[in-house]
């Protein structure tokens, strides 16, 4: 198994904690945590096969959050030393008694027993940050090259985007929490063009972000030279294909659309601090209100939502959040009834719901920790289940959709619209070719009931983004969102190219 790394441990980690644990205590906090945190991002980004950006950033810092007379204060500084680690407690202590003024409102935390002295590595073979440059660049390239060798792709873009997150947790109950996280984005994208028209299309790899290491590059987890054979001939069709008849439309979904679906009329939707109106700037608040909490029929019976901070090679996967709750699995909709929402400590202790579920998360040591989303993710039939194959058999007149691109949701998750990478038609049980300029539209309940077919274990992938954001000022969060393959009847599909009257 992996290590935490020895140069982030060699930093004055335990100084720094006692001095910022010591000055919070005598500054009145009753309860405090502070982090010490290396973030490390890196991407490389070609144009046609040609180098474009090169990025590669170290954030380091350390931020202490304490309760003070049931309000809660932050403050932060990239000053790796013990004196600097005290200066903040007085800061914090000092912002809390002003919001605490300010709001009139006390805030508790659920408790959470302490786990001592612990660590924790995501699972991953090679550290993505330390291969060489000219690597991941050769890489890119030969992938670049194939693409643009091949009849009909006329322009290619290629990135890889790498992140590892090294931290420390540290309170005054005595928790020591020290963690490795490491993360990989790779994407290809190929674009058509008509030389007589000037019309284009564009389509990229459906390889999902990951919680691995290099070797996802290289086969581990993914097929990307697969990927890429398979591209030019895909975007060639979609140039070629008719344009879709708008109406109501079976829809088969791959999981490589149908995770977006889910994190943006899901996902967000369960964050207890948006259905309570706490989160409203940033994308809205959410329709699943807590008075409906086990009564709201979200879905059909087929639909098993669970929040997971525990799925090996999620994104949001941890061993403890950043209020140093313990990772762990639970339920949001059973047989498509709400059930649960994602909490932090004060939500949870707020709302009388025991303890957090570990859903409290910052994007920076500077930032305060916010909650954030788990790996949110859609349970596939029980046992082998159907194939994508026989989802499709079962469907008389549809669309097939793989891989996300756009999307629009209103301000309370509500009324959504999604469109893809490609759209096959389904007709008689039979897979068709492509049809373009398709997006499908509906209420999120209406939608989720009328799921009728899911996709055994063999249709189940993992899909997510590294860049969900939430929040003022804003922070991002990286998440995954699994499911199978899955059936939904009589949905609305409009077509883009009219819609826009083009």
């Amino acid at each position: 198994m992996p290590e935490v790394d020895p140069g982030f441990l060699a930093l004055p980690l335990g100084a720094i904690r006692a001095a910022a644990l010591e000055e919070a205590a005598r500054s009145g906090a009753g309860q405090a945590e502070v982090r010490v945190e290396r973030i490390r991002s890196q991407m490389v980004v070609l144009r046609d096969g040609r180098v474009e950006t090169t990025v590669d950033d170290v954030e380091l810092g350390v931020g202490l959050r304490v309760v003070v007379d049931g309000a809660i204060g932050f403050a932060a500084t990239v000053e790796l030393d013990p004196g600097a680690a005290a200066g903040l407690a007085g800061e914090a202590a000092e912002l809390a008694r002003a919001t605490g003024a300010a709001s009139g409102e006390r805030v508790e935390l659920a408790p959470e027993p302490s786990p001592g002295e612990v660590s924790w590595v995501s699972d991953h073979d090679v550290d993505p940050t330390t291969v060489p440059l000219a690597a991941k660049v050769a890489l890119l390239e030969e992938w670049s090259r194939r693409l643009l060798a091949a009849p009909g792709v006329d322009h290619v873009s290629a990135y890889v985007l790498a992140v590892v997150e090294d931290k420390q947790l540290g309170d005054l109950q005595g928790t020591v929490v020290t963690q490795r996280r490491v993360r990989l984005h790779p994407v290809l994208e190929a674009i058509a063009v008509d030389p007589e028209t000037g019309a284009f299309e564009s389509m990229r790899t459906t390889a999902p972000p990951a919680g691995r290491g290099w070797e996802y590059l290289l086969g581990v987890g993914c097929d990307l030279d697969a990927e890429v054979e398979a591209l030019p001939g895909l975007v060639a069709e979609k140039l070629a294909a008719p344009t879709v008849e708008p109406g109501s439309y079976d829809l088969v979904i791959d999981p490589s659309n149908l995770w977006l679906t889910i994190h943006e009329s899901v996902g967000h939707a369960t964050e207890l601090d948006r259905a309570l109106g706490y989160e409203a700037a940033y994308a809205g608040t959410s329709f699943a209100t807590f008075d409906q909490l086990g009564t709201l029929r979200y879905g059909s019976d087929l639909m098993q939502v669970t929040g997971d901070r525990t799925t090996p090679h999620g994104l949001a996967t941890v061993g403890w959040d950043d209020e140093g709750v313990e990772a762990q699995r639970f339920e949001i909709v059973r047989d498509g009834v709400l059930v649960g929402y994602q909490l932090d400590r004060s939500m949870a202790a707020a709302n009388g719901l025991g303890r957090s579920n570990g859903c409290a998360f910052a994007d920076s040591p500077l930032h305060v920790p916010i909650q954030r989303m788990a790996n949110v993710s859609l349970r596939p039939a029980d046992g082998e289940g159907p194939t994508t194959a026989d989802l499709i058999a079962g469907t008389d007149r549809g669309i097939y959709v793989v891989g996300d691109k756009s999307w629009s949701i209103d301000m309370q998750r509500h009324n959504f619209q999604f469109t893809g990478q490609r759209f096959y038609r389904i007709e008689g049980g039979r897979l068709g070719g492509q049809v373009k300029d398709v997006a499908y539209q509906a209420r999120t309940t209406d939608f989720w009931a009328s799921l009728d077919g899911l996709g055994g274990r063999s249709t189940y992938v993992l899909g997510g983004a590294f860049n969900c954001g939430k929040g003022q000022p804003g922070q991002v969060a990286p998440v995954s969102h699994g499911c199978p393959s899955a059936r939904f009847r009589a949905v609305n599909v409009l077509n883009t190219r009219g819609e826009a009257r083009r």
